[in-house]
């Protein structure tokens, strides 16, 4: 089953090392949002606030990052597509 966090208010959550995968996180408010090693392939991540967030060593392939903010985002030795 995947998560449902559409629009969900989580900033400076600490979610290292979290499954996520095929998560719909559409809207989601993760701004300082600690993700280090999270599973987050396929998840769906479109229009989210990922601004300040550590998403180092995160697996991101397959996810949809369209339009999220990114801005100073850590993204060391995440995997992309």
């Amino acid at each position: 089953m995947q998560a449902n966090l559409t629009s969900a208010e989580m900033p400076g959550a600490n979610l290292s090392g979290s499954n996520l995968s095929g998560a719909q996180l559409v809207r989601a408010n993760l701004v300082g949002a600690n993700l280090a090693d999270a599973n987050l392939r396929g998840a769906n991540l479109s229009y989210a606030d990922l601004s300040n967030a550590n998403l180092k060593n995160a697996d991101l392939r397959g996810a949809n990052l369209g339009r999220c903010d990114l801005r100073k985002t850590c993204l060391n030795e995440a995997m992309l597509d």
